[in-house]
């Protein structure tokens, strides 16, 4: 599968040598694994346990309908650290040394209703090498012809307003997972300019098993055991992923499309005149850096520089890295953005989405 789209280092940057090279000495000094450590594992251990709690309390039939609501935003909220903490990690080869490790706890991103094997081709392959790249990377596509972020894109009326109803669309990105998005995404020829065809044969299987799986355990038992109408056990599913879905949402786009960050556009000759760690620089933001409460439940997310540079490197880490890719990227003078708060990253976020909704 070839891509014709290139990264030319013009500049001879030795940014990701130098960087690269105080990581693994860090590592090596502490005598510590770049994968999960103890903390880690209880981390899993948590958001798992959390998430099987909160689906076993709701399939107990022992709480009244109000409590049965709850327990649905509480699955949301823990699928979508399910899907931070534990999946990212894994489907990276982050989590452990060991391959089988990392295929067992990828696997719990059939937890939140999406397919590891095509997230791993969208979002480890195209995405962390063509980030914000129009027309290559599809994560910054977020509903075309609703909210734009391409400059070259034409504005059309209703954009002008997508600074208040991109949130609203950001809550439906779980629900387009579950029925929609892994099937086009399987089936589409292209991602981006990369080729996606000739997957094996045991994919074709796993999807579909996977899902229907999925559909049984959260609307067919529910409403087999639950002494619910087939409406309420609908609503309780719809703010569910309401709920996940803008808790994803929120956390991917706060890190690529805020202010400062670039959209580039390849030459004339399908290059991006920029090393590749260089573009991630540029492409790429950090919000709440020094919030240990962002780094729990957002699985390292909050720090996406040091994530995109090594993502093979488990988030754990992340806080510790941080000031060496920051002042690795001043050594170079180079960008290295960051928003101090969750809050002022969303308000960046939402300056953004209205200046782009508006004719240049």
């Amino acid at each position: 599968m070839q891509n014709q789209l290139k990264f030319t280092n013009t500049s001879r940057s030795q940014f990701f040598t130098t960087v690269r090279q105080r990581v693994d000495v860090y590592f090596k000094e502490q005598g510590i694994s770049p994968h999960a450590n103890s903390a880690m594992w209880l981390k899993a251990g948590f958001f798992l346990g959390g998430f099987f709690l909160l689906y076993g309390l709701l399939l107990s039939n022992q709480f009244n309908v109000w409590a049965m609501l709850g327990f649905s935003v509480g699955l949301g909220m823990f699928a979508a650290f399910i899907g931070f903490n534990i999946s990212h990690d894994a489907l990276h080869g982050a989590f452990s040394s060991k391959s089988w490790v990392n295929r067992m706890l990828g696997a719990s991103f059939y937890l939140v209703g999406a397919n590891p094997y095509v997230w791993k081709i969208t979002h480890n392959i195209v995405h962390h090498t063509y980030t914000n790249i129009p027309g290559h990377d599809e994560d910054i596509e977020i509903a075309p012809g609703l909210i734009r972020v391409d400059t070259d894109e034409p504005v059309r009326p209703w954009q002008r307003y997508q600074h208040w109803y991109a949130f609203a669309l950001y809550s439906l990105a779980s629900l387009s997972w579950v029925f929609r998005k892994d099937f086009v995404k399987f089936f589409k020829k292209e991602i981006g300019h990369y080729e996606n065809q000739n997957h094996p044969k045991q994919e074709y299987i796993k999807l579909f098993v996977a899902k229907l799986a999925y559909y049984f355990l959260f609307l067919i038992l529910p409403y087999l055991v639950l002494d619910l109408s087939w409406w309420q056990i609908g609503i309780g599913f719809l703010v569910m992923h309401l709920v996940e879905g803008l808790v994803l949402g929120l956390v991917f786009q706060l890190a690529h499309v805020v202010e400062g960050t670039s959209f580039p556009v390849p030459s004339d000759k399908g290059s991006i005149e920029e090393a590749w760690a260089i573009h991630q620089l540029r492409t790429t933001a950090n919000f709440a850096p020094r919030s240990a409460v962002a780094a729990f439940f957002c699985g390292g997310l909050n720090r996406q520089i040091e994530h995109h540079l090594f993502p093979k490197v488990c988030h754990i880490h992340y806080p510790a890295l941080t000031q060496l890719v920051k002042q690795t990227a001043e050594d170079f003078n180079l960008p290295y953005l960051e928003n101090r708060s969750f809050f002022s990253a969303l308000h960046s976020h939402y300056r953004l989405l209205k200046l782009l909704g508006r004719p240049a």
